[in-house]
Protein backbone atom coordinates (compact mmCIF):
# COMPACT_ATOMS: atom_id res chain seq x y z
CA UNK A 1 0.00 0.00 0.00
CA UNK A 2 1.30 3.40 -0.66
CA UNK A 3 1.66 5.97 1.95
CA UNK A 4 -1.96 7.84 0.77
CA UNK A 5 -4.03 4.20 0.75
CA UNK A 6 -2.28 4.16 4.44
CA UNK A 7 -3.62 6.68 5.86
CA UNK A 8 -7.23 6.68 3.72
CA UNK A 9 -7.67 2.90 5.79
CA UNK A 10 -6.84 4.10 8.71
CA UNK A 11 -8.71 6.61 8.53
CA UNK A 12 -11.98 4.36 7.32
CA UNK A 13 -11.09 2.14 10.46
CA UNK A 14 -11.25 5.43 12.66
CA UNK A 15 -14.24 6.34 11.66
CA UNK A 16 -15.92 3.13 12.53
CA UNK A 17 -14.10 2.89 15.88
CA UNK A 18 -15.26 6.49 16.64
CA UNK A 19 -19.16 5.70 18.20
CA UNK A 20 -17.40 3.00 20.69
CA UNK A 21 -14.76 5.75 21.74
CA UNK A 22 -17.82 7.64 24.35
CA UNK A 23 -18.60 4.13 26.09
CA UNK A 24 -14.59 3.52 26.45
CA UNK A 25 -14.43 6.66 28.27
CA UNK A 26 -16.84 6.15 30.48
CA UNK A 27 -15.62 2.83 31.34
CA UNK A 28 -12.01 5.10 32.45
CA UNK A 29 -13.65 7.30 34.15
CA UNK A 30 -15.61 4.59 36.51
CA UNK A 31 -13.05 2.36 37.03
CA UNK A 32 -9.85 3.61 35.81
CA UNK A 33 -10.26 7.56 36.23
CA UNK A 34 -7.80 10.40 35.39
CA UNK A 35 -6.31 12.85 37.66
CA UNK A 36 -8.74 15.33 35.57
CA UNK A 37 -11.44 13.26 35.55
CA UNK A 38 -15.36 14.11 37.42
CA UNK A 39 -14.84 13.24 41.31
CA UNK A 40 -15.86 9.56 41.71
CA UNK A 41 -17.71 8.59 44.96
CA UNK A 42 -17.46 4.98 44.86
CA UNK A 43 -14.09 2.57 44.44
CA UNK A 44 -15.92 -0.33 44.22
CA UNK A 45 -15.58 -1.01 40.69
CA UNK A 46 -12.14 0.91 40.37
CA UNK A 47 -11.18 -2.48 43.25
CA UNK A 48 -12.95 -4.76 41.43
CA UNK A 49 -10.86 -4.66 38.03
CA UNK A 50 -7.87 -3.99 39.94
CA UNK A 51 -8.13 -7.05 41.37
CA UNK A 52 -9.51 -8.98 38.20
CA UNK A 53 -6.55 -7.53 36.43
CA UNK A 54 -4.06 -9.29 38.82
CA UNK A 55 -5.70 -12.33 38.85
CA UNK A 56 -5.79 -12.87 35.29
CA UNK A 57 -2.13 -12.56 35.33
CA UNK A 58 -1.28 -14.57 38.20
CA UNK A 59 -3.09 -17.72 36.75
CA UNK A 60 -2.30 -17.00 33.06
CA UNK A 61 1.36 -15.92 33.25
CA UNK A 62 2.60 -15.51 36.80
CA UNK A 63 5.50 -13.52 37.19
CA UNK A 64 8.44 -15.80 37.83
CA UNK A 65 7.08 -19.04 37.01
CA UNK A 66 6.89 -20.86 33.93
CA UNK A 67 3.68 -20.88 32.54
CA UNK A 68 4.34 -22.48 29.01
CA UNK A 69 6.59 -25.25 27.75
CA UNK A 70 7.89 -26.54 24.43
CA UNK A 71 7.02 -29.95 24.07
CA UNK A 72 7.53 -32.77 21.03
CA UNK A 73 4.96 -34.07 18.92
CA UNK A 74 3.97 -37.45 19.21
CA UNK A 75 5.44 -38.25 15.65
CA UNK A 76 8.86 -36.73 17.35
CA UNK A 77 8.21 -38.01 20.44
CA UNK A 78 8.20 -41.75 19.67
CA UNK A 79 11.37 -40.92 17.25
CA UNK A 80 14.71 -42.55 17.97
CA UNK A 81 15.89 -38.95 18.45
CA UNK A 82 13.06 -38.24 21.25
CA UNK A 83 14.96 -37.64 24.30
CA UNK A 84 17.57 -35.14 22.26
CA UNK A 85 14.57 -33.39 21.04
CA UNK A 86 12.76 -32.92 24.12
CA UNK A 87 16.23 -31.51 25.83
CA UNK A 88 16.62 -28.80 23.05
CA UNK A 89 12.50 -27.83 23.47
CA UNK A 90 13.78 -27.40 27.02
CA UNK A 91 16.66 -25.48 26.84
CA UNK A 92 14.52 -23.00 23.97
CA UNK A 93 11.95 -22.59 26.56
CA UNK A 94 14.00 -22.03 29.24
CA UNK A 95 15.62 -19.34 27.55
CA UNK A 96 12.48 -17.79 26.58
CA UNK A 97 11.58 -17.84 30.35
CA UNK A 98 15.09 -16.47 31.12
CA UNK A 99 14.25 -13.33 28.93
CA UNK A 100 10.75 -12.71 30.10
CA UNK A 101 11.75 -12.36 33.18
CA UNK A 102 14.64 -10.19 32.54
CA UNK A 103 12.26 -7.72 30.86
CA UNK A 104 9.38 -5.65 31.25
CA UNK A 105 6.98 -8.25 30.56
CA UNK A 106 4.60 -8.40 33.93
CA UNK A 107 4.57 -4.70 33.96
CA UNK A 108 3.74 -4.27 30.56
CA UNK A 109 1.43 -7.67 30.50
CA UNK A 110 -0.38 -6.32 33.72
CA UNK A 111 -1.16 -2.81 32.16
CA UNK A 112 -2.50 -4.50 29.44
CA UNK A 113 -4.97 -6.56 31.16
CA UNK A 114 -5.91 -3.44 33.23
CA UNK A 115 -7.58 -2.30 29.63
CA UNK A 116 -8.98 -5.45 28.26
CA UNK A 117 -11.00 -5.28 31.69
CA UNK A 118 -12.14 -1.94 31.24
CA UNK A 119 -12.68 -1.77 27.38
CA UNK A 120 -12.56 -5.34 26.03
CA UNK A 121 -9.47 -5.13 24.12
CA UNK A 122 -6.32 -4.65 24.44
CA UNK A 123 -2.39 -4.38 22.76
CA UNK A 124 0.43 -5.53 23.76
CA UNK A 125 3.64 -4.19 21.37
CA UNK A 126 6.90 -6.62 21.68
CA UNK A 127 10.07 -5.38 20.16
CA UNK A 128 13.52 -6.64 20.17
CA UNK A 129 15.57 -4.70 22.62
CA UNK A 130 18.71 -3.13 21.53
CA UNK A 131 21.94 -4.67 21.79
CA UNK A 132 23.58 -4.56 25.26
CA UNK A 133 20.63 -4.61 27.39
CA UNK A 134 19.62 -7.27 29.61
CA UNK A 135 16.99 -9.10 27.86
CA UNK A 136 16.14 -9.48 23.94
CA UNK A 137 12.46 -8.63 24.15
CA UNK A 138 10.73 -5.50 24.86
CA UNK A 139 6.87 -4.79 26.01
CA UNK A 140 4.89 -2.21 25.92
CA UNK A 141 1.12 -2.12 26.66
CA UNK A 142 -0.11 0.03 23.92
CA UNK A 143 -3.20 2.49 24.57
CA UNK A 144 -6.48 1.33 22.60
CA UNK A 145 -6.59 5.35 21.89
CA UNK A 146 -3.56 5.30 19.92
CA UNK A 147 -4.34 2.13 17.94
CA UNK A 148 -7.09 1.21 15.10
CA UNK A 149 -7.79 -2.74 14.42
CA UNK A 150 -9.28 -4.41 11.70
CA UNK A 151 -10.24 -7.83 11.57
CA UNK A 152 -8.97 -10.50 9.25
CA UNK A 153 -10.78 -13.43 7.72
CA UNK A 154 -9.26 -15.84 10.22
CA UNK A 155 -11.34 -13.92 13.23
CA UNK A 156 -8.07 -12.26 14.83
CA UNK A 157 -7.48 -8.93 14.92
CA UNK A 158 -4.39 -9.27 12.16
CA UNK A 159 -4.62 -5.21 11.16
CA UNK A 160 -3.16 -2.47 13.54
CA UNK A 161 -2.68 1.06 12.67
CA UNK A 162 -0.90 3.12 15.80
CA UNK A 163 -1.02 6.96 15.18
CA UNK A 164 1.18 8.53 18.07
CA UNK A 165 2.69 12.14 18.13
CA UNK A 166 6.63 12.35 18.24
CA UNK A 167 9.03 14.92 17.64
CA UNK A 168 12.19 14.21 14.79
CA UNK A 169 14.60 13.41 17.58
CA UNK A 170 12.83 10.60 18.69
CA UNK A 171 11.75 9.52 15.31
CA UNK A 172 15.33 9.23 14.25
CA UNK A 173 16.11 7.38 17.71
CA UNK A 174 13.27 5.17 16.62
CA UNK A 175 13.77 4.69 12.59
CA UNK A 176 17.26 5.70 12.07
CA UNK A 177 16.45 4.83 8.55
CA UNK A 178 14.29 7.10 8.05
CA UNK A 179 15.07 10.08 5.91
CA UNK A 180 13.37 13.22 7.46
CA UNK A 181 13.96 16.62 6.24
CA UNK A 182 12.66 19.26 7.98
CA UNK A 183 13.61 23.35 7.95
CA UNK A 184 15.69 24.60 10.40
CA UNK A 185 14.25 26.51 13.37
CA UNK A 186 15.55 28.83 15.60
CA UNK A 187 17.03 28.00 19.43
CA UNK A 188 13.85 29.00 21.22
CA UNK A 189 11.89 27.33 18.90
CA UNK A 190 10.77 24.00 20.95
CA UNK A 191 10.25 20.77 18.75
CA UNK A 192 7.68 20.32 16.62
CA UNK A 193 5.09 17.41 17.22
CA UNK A 194 4.34 15.18 14.31
CA UNK A 195 2.21 12.82 13.38
CA UNK A 196 2.81 9.12 12.96
CA UNK A 197 1.07 6.24 11.64
CA UNK A 198 2.11 2.86 12.08
CA UNK A 199 0.75 0.34 10.21
CA UNK A 200 0.82 -3.87 9.76
CA UNK A 201 -1.45 -5.90 8.01
CA UNK A 202 -0.98 -9.77 7.16
CA UNK A 203 0.86 -10.53 3.81
CA UNK A 204 -0.09 -13.53 1.93
CA UNK A 205 3.53 -13.88 0.78
CA UNK A 206 5.43 -13.36 3.96
CA UNK A 207 4.36 -13.09 7.58
CA UNK A 208 3.32 -9.55 7.76
CA UNK A 209 4.26 -6.11 6.18
CA UNK A 210 4.96 -3.28 8.21
CA UNK A 211 5.03 1.20 7.43
CA UNK A 212 5.49 3.79 9.02
CA UNK A 213 4.31 6.90 7.14
CA UNK A 214 4.96 10.91 8.77
CA UNK A 215 1.51 12.59 8.33
CA UNK A 216 2.38 16.05 6.36
CA UNK A 217 -1.60 17.39 6.78
CA UNK A 218 -1.64 19.66 3.66
CA UNK A 219 1.88 18.42 2.56
CA UNK A 220 2.03 14.88 1.13
CA UNK A 221 2.83 12.00 3.80
CA UNK A 222 5.99 10.28 3.37
CA UNK A 223 7.23 7.11 3.86
CA UNK A 224 9.74 6.60 6.77
CA UNK A 225 10.27 3.13 6.82
CA UNK A 226 8.82 -0.51 6.07
CA UNK A 227 9.82 -4.13 6.31
CA UNK A 228 8.16 -7.15 7.17
CA UNK A 229 7.85 -9.44 10.12
CA UNK A 230 7.20 -13.27 10.49
CA UNK A 231 4.67 -12.55 13.28
CA UNK A 232 2.76 -9.78 14.39
CA UNK A 233 4.34 -7.67 16.67
CA UNK A 234 1.08 -5.87 17.45
CA UNK A 235 -0.68 -8.46 19.63
CA UNK A 236 -4.41 -7.59 19.75
CA UNK A 237 -6.47 -9.12 21.97
CA UNK A 238 -10.04 -9.47 23.64
CA UNK A 239 -12.61 -10.16 26.55
CA UNK A 240 -15.69 -11.32 24.40
CA UNK A 241 -16.79 -10.62 21.14
CA UNK A 242 -20.32 -9.96 19.81
CA UNK A 243 -20.87 -11.33 16.10
CA UNK A 244 -20.50 -8.57 13.61
CA UNK A 245 -18.07 -6.56 15.66
CA UNK A 246 -14.52 -6.12 15.68
CA UNK A 247 -13.77 -5.00 19.26
CA UNK A 248 -14.30 -6.40 22.30
CA UNK A 249 -16.64 -6.25 25.31
CA UNK A 250 -15.17 -6.08 28.79
CA UNK A 251 -16.59 -6.44 32.09
CA UNK A 252 -16.73 -2.95 33.28
CA UNK A 253 -18.80 -2.15 30.51
CA UNK A 254 -21.16 -4.71 31.05
CA UNK A 255 -21.49 -3.24 34.99
CA UNK A 256 -21.73 0.05 34.25
CA UNK A 257 -25.89 0.94 34.50
CA UNK A 258 -24.81 -0.40 38.09
CA UNK A 259 -21.54 1.31 38.50
CA UNK A 260 -22.91 4.66 37.55
CA UNK A 261 -26.15 4.32 39.97
CA UNK A 262 -24.21 3.41 43.08
CA UNK A 263 -21.70 6.41 42.31
CA UNK A 264 -24.67 8.47 42.66
CA UNK A 265 -26.19 6.59 45.75
CA UNK A 266 -23.00 7.70 47.31
CA UNK A 267 -22.95 10.98 46.19
CA UNK A 268 -26.62 11.45 47.62
CA UNK A 269 -25.24 9.51 50.95
CA UNK A 270 -22.68 11.85 51.66
CA UNK A 271 -24.85 15.15 50.62
CA UNK A 272 -27.10 13.31 53.07
CA UNK A 273 -24.65 12.96 55.83
CA UNK A 274 -23.33 16.32 55.43
CA UNK A 275 -26.90 17.86 55.95
CA UNK A 276 -26.95 15.80 59.53
CA UNK A 277 -23.86 16.96 60.22
CA UNK A 278 -24.15 20.67 59.75
CA UNK A 279 -28.07 21.27 59.41
CA UNK A 280 -30.17 23.83 57.94
CA UNK A 281 -30.83 26.77 59.68
CA UNK A 282 -33.62 29.59 59.61
CA UNK A 283 -33.07 33.26 61.08
CA UNK A 284 -35.73 36.66 61.10
CA UNK A 285 -34.27 39.65 59.60
CA UNK A 286 -34.37 40.89 63.12
CA UNK A 287 -31.60 43.69 62.09
CA UNK A 288 -29.29 42.11 65.01
CA UNK A 289 -28.27 38.90 63.18
CA UNK A 290 -26.48 38.85 59.97
CA UNK A 291 -25.98 35.18 58.84
CA UNK A 292 -23.14 36.07 56.91
CA UNK A 293 -21.20 36.33 60.58
CA UNK A 294 -22.22 33.03 62.35
CA UNK A 295 -20.33 30.69 62.95
CA UNK A 296 -21.56 26.86 64.36
CA UNK A 297 -18.85 26.50 66.32
CA UNK A 298 -19.59 24.92 69.95
CA UNK A 299 -19.31 27.75 72.56
CA UNK A 300 -20.22 30.27 70.03
CA UNK A 301 -22.84 33.28 70.92
CA UNK A 302 -25.05 34.16 68.39
CA UNK A 303 -26.46 37.59 69.28
CA UNK A 304 -30.41 37.88 68.23
CA UNK A 305 -32.78 40.97 69.05
CA UNK A 306 -35.15 40.56 72.23
CA UNK A 307 -38.41 38.72 71.52
CA UNK A 308 -37.19 37.62 68.02
CA UNK A 309 -36.63 33.93 67.58
CA UNK A 310 -33.42 34.22 66.30
CA UNK A 311 -31.38 31.30 64.53
CA UNK A 312 -33.83 27.71 64.60
CA UNK A 313 -32.69 24.53 62.71
CA UNK A 314 -34.90 23.53 59.85
CA UNK A 315 -36.26 20.02 60.05
CA UNK A 316 -34.60 17.47 57.05
CA UNK A 317 -36.57 16.26 54.80
CA UNK A 318 -36.73 12.66 55.74
CA UNK A 319 -34.71 9.24 56.53
CA UNK A 320 -32.02 7.77 53.59
CA UNK A 321 -31.53 4.73 55.62
CA UNK A 322 -32.66 2.64 52.44
CA UNK A 323 -29.47 3.78 50.49
CA UNK A 324 -27.68 0.95 52.30
CA UNK A 325 -29.96 -1.65 51.10
CA UNK A 326 -29.76 -0.38 47.62
CA UNK A 327 -25.97 0.30 47.74
CA UNK A 328 -25.07 -3.09 49.20
CA UNK A 329 -27.13 -5.12 46.51
CA UNK A 330 -25.33 -2.61 44.20
CA UNK A 331 -22.01 -3.35 45.09
CA UNK A 332 -22.91 -7.13 45.01
CA UNK A 333 -23.46 -7.32 41.40
CA UNK A 334 -20.67 -5.23 40.65
CA UNK A 335 -18.28 -7.42 41.89
CA UNK A 336 -20.27 -10.59 40.71
CA UNK A 337 -19.72 -8.77 37.38
CA UNK A 338 -15.46 -8.35 37.55
CA UNK A 339 -15.13 -11.87 39.09
CA UNK A 340 -13.98 -9.94 42.55
CA UNK A 341 -15.33 -12.67 44.67
CA UNK A 342 -14.99 -15.97 42.46
CA UNK A 343 -11.20 -16.26 41.45
CA UNK A 344 -9.63 -14.30 43.81
CA UNK A 345 -7.70 -15.85 46.14
CA UNK A 346 -9.56 -16.85 49.60
CA UNK A 347 -8.85 -15.33 52.89
CA UNK A 348 -9.57 -18.17 54.63
CA UNK A 349 -6.33 -19.90 56.17
CA UNK A 350 -5.85 -23.88 56.17
CA UNK A 351 -8.03 -24.84 53.04
CA UNK A 352 -8.24 -28.55 52.60
CA UNK A 353 -7.07 -29.88 48.83
CA UNK A 354 -11.33 -30.24 48.44
CA UNK A 355 -11.41 -26.50 48.64
CA UNK A 356 -8.81 -25.83 46.88
CA UNK A 357 -9.95 -28.08 43.93
CA UNK A 358 -13.47 -26.70 43.91
CA UNK A 359 -12.39 -22.92 43.92
CA UNK A 360 -10.51 -24.08 40.83
CA UNK A 361 -12.77 -25.74 39.04
CA UNK A 362 -15.24 -22.93 39.73
CA UNK A 363 -12.35 -20.59 37.94
CA UNK A 364 -12.35 -23.24 34.70
CA UNK A 365 -16.16 -22.46 34.43
CA UNK A 366 -15.87 -18.54 35.06
CA UNK A 367 -12.96 -18.30 32.44
CA UNK A 368 -13.36 -21.01 30.13
CA UNK A 369 -14.50 -19.42 27.29
CA UNK A 370 -12.44 -16.33 27.89
CA UNK A 371 -9.46 -18.54 28.82
CA UNK A 372 -9.88 -19.87 25.14
CA UNK A 373 -9.86 -16.67 23.62
CA UNK A 374 -6.90 -15.10 25.21
CA UNK A 375 -4.77 -18.62 24.32
CA UNK A 376 -5.93 -18.09 20.87
CA UNK A 377 -5.28 -14.31 20.40
CA UNK A 378 -2.61 -13.54 23.39
CA UNK A 379 -0.58 -16.48 24.79
CA UNK A 380 0.20 -18.30 21.23
CA UNK A 381 0.78 -15.62 19.45
CA UNK A 382 3.11 -13.93 22.33
CA UNK A 383 5.28 -17.03 22.43
CA UNK A 384 5.60 -17.08 18.51
CA UNK A 385 6.65 -13.59 18.65
CA UNK A 386 9.19 -14.12 21.41
CA UNK A 387 10.82 -17.25 19.80
CA UNK A 388 11.08 -15.29 16.73
CA UNK A 389 13.10 -12.73 17.96
CA UNK A 390 15.23 -14.90 19.98
CA UNK A 391 15.85 -17.48 16.65
CA UNK A 392 16.80 -13.83 14.57
CA UNK A 393 19.22 -13.49 17.21
CA UNK A 394 20.60 -17.08 17.12
CA UNK A 395 19.90 -17.85 21.00
CA UNK A 396 17.58 -20.31 20.13
CA UNK A 397 17.00 -23.18 16.67
CA UNK A 398 14.70 -22.52 14.02
CA UNK A 399 11.69 -24.83 15.62
CA UNK A 400 8.40 -24.71 14.95
CA UNK A 401 5.74 -24.67 17.44
CA UNK A 402 3.24 -24.57 15.20
CA UNK A 403 1.88 -28.44 15.99
CA UNK A 404 4.27 -30.32 13.17
CA UNK A 405 8.12 -30.51 15.35
CA UNK A 406 6.98 -28.70 18.50
CA UNK A 407 3.66 -28.29 20.43
CA UNK A 408 3.03 -25.47 23.01
CA UNK A 409 2.04 -26.44 26.67
CA UNK A 410 0.95 -23.77 29.28
CA UNK A 411 1.47 -24.54 32.60
CA UNK A 412 0.11 -21.78 33.86
CA UNK A 413 -2.47 -22.19 37.49
CA UNK A 414 -5.61 -22.05 34.81
CA UNK A 415 -4.40 -24.78 32.20
CA UNK A 416 -3.26 -27.12 35.22
CA UNK A 417 -6.65 -27.77 36.72
CA UNK A 418 -7.51 -29.25 33.81
CA UNK A 419 -4.42 -31.20 33.35
CA UNK A 420 -4.90 -32.65 36.75
CA UNK A 421 -8.45 -33.39 36.53
CA UNK A 422 -7.46 -35.20 33.07
CA UNK A 423 -4.36 -37.12 35.41
CA UNK A 424 -7.07 -38.17 37.87
CA UNK A 425 -9.68 -39.62 35.74
CA UNK A 426 -6.94 -42.01 34.22
CA UNK A 427 -5.79 -42.45 37.52
CA UNK A 428 -9.19 -44.02 38.44
CA UNK A 429 -9.73 -45.69 35.76
CA UNK A 430 -6.11 -47.42 35.99
CA UNK A 431 -7.19 -48.34 40.08
CA UNK A 432 -10.63 -49.56 38.90
CA UNK A 433 -8.59 -51.88 36.36
CA UNK A 434 -6.33 -52.89 39.21
CA UNK A 435 -9.28 -54.29 40.86
CA UNK A 436 -10.14 -56.74 38.09
CA UNK A 437 -7.68 -59.20 38.60
CA UNK A 438 -4.63 -59.99 36.63
CA UNK A 439 -6.81 -60.65 32.61
CA UNK A 440 -7.71 -57.37 33.04
CA UNK A 441 -4.24 -55.81 33.74
CA UNK A 442 -2.80 -57.60 31.04
CA UNK A 443 -4.07 -55.28 28.43
CA UNK A 444 -2.70 -52.35 30.29
CA UNK A 445 0.66 -50.60 29.05
CA UNK A 446 1.97 -48.96 32.34
CA UNK A 447 5.23 -47.65 30.45
CA UNK A 448 2.61 -45.96 28.00
CA UNK A 449 0.49 -45.03 31.20
CA UNK A 450 3.58 -43.72 32.63
CA UNK A 451 4.65 -41.27 29.78
CA UNK A 452 1.25 -39.79 29.34
CA UNK A 453 0.94 -39.14 32.79
CA UNK A 454 4.69 -37.29 32.68
CA UNK A 455 3.12 -35.14 29.46
CA UNK A 456 -0.20 -33.81 31.31
CA UNK A 457 1.00 -33.20 34.16
CA UNK A 458 4.30 -31.70 33.04
CA UNK A 459 7.01 -33.54 33.75
CA UNK A 460 10.59 -32.94 32.81
CA UNK A 461 11.73 -34.96 30.23
CA UNK A 462 14.83 -36.04 31.82
CA UNK A 463 13.29 -38.53 33.79
CA UNK A 464 11.44 -40.31 31.27
CA UNK A 465 13.14 -43.09 29.71
CA UNK A 466 12.87 -42.89 25.96
CA UNK A 467 10.63 -45.51 23.64
CA UNK A 468 13.31 -47.26 22.35
CA UNK A 469 15.25 -48.36 25.56
CA UNK A 470 14.85 -51.25 27.49
CA UNK A 471 13.13 -51.45 30.56
CA UNK A 472 13.71 -53.98 33.23
CA UNK A 473 11.97 -55.25 35.06
CA UNK A 474 12.23 -57.66 38.32
CA UNK A 475 11.33 -61.05 37.33
CA UNK A 476 8.99 -63.33 40.25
Amino acid sequence: MTPEQILARHARAAARRRPLEGRWQDCYDYALPAANAAPLFDATAADAAEQLAASLLAELAPPWSRWFGLAPTRRVAEGPDAQAAARVLEDAAETLQGHLDRSNFALELHQAFLELVVTGTAVLLVEEAPPGETSALRFTAVPLRETVLEEGPSGRLDTVFRAIRLTPAEIRARWPQAQLVLPRQDGNDEAPQLRVVEAVWPDARAGHRFAVVLDGGEAAPELLAEGRFSENPFIAFRWLKVPGETYGRGPVAKALPDIRTANKVVELILKNASIAATGIWQAEDDGVLNPATVRLVPGAIIPKAQGSAGLTPLAAPGNFDVSQLILQDLRTRIRGALLADRIAASDKAGMTATEVTERSAISIRLLGAIYGRLQAELLSPLVARCLSVLRRRGEVPALLADGQEARLVYSSPLARVQARADASDTLLFLQAAAGLGKDAQAVLDAPAAARWLARTLGAPPEIIRPVTAPIHQNQE
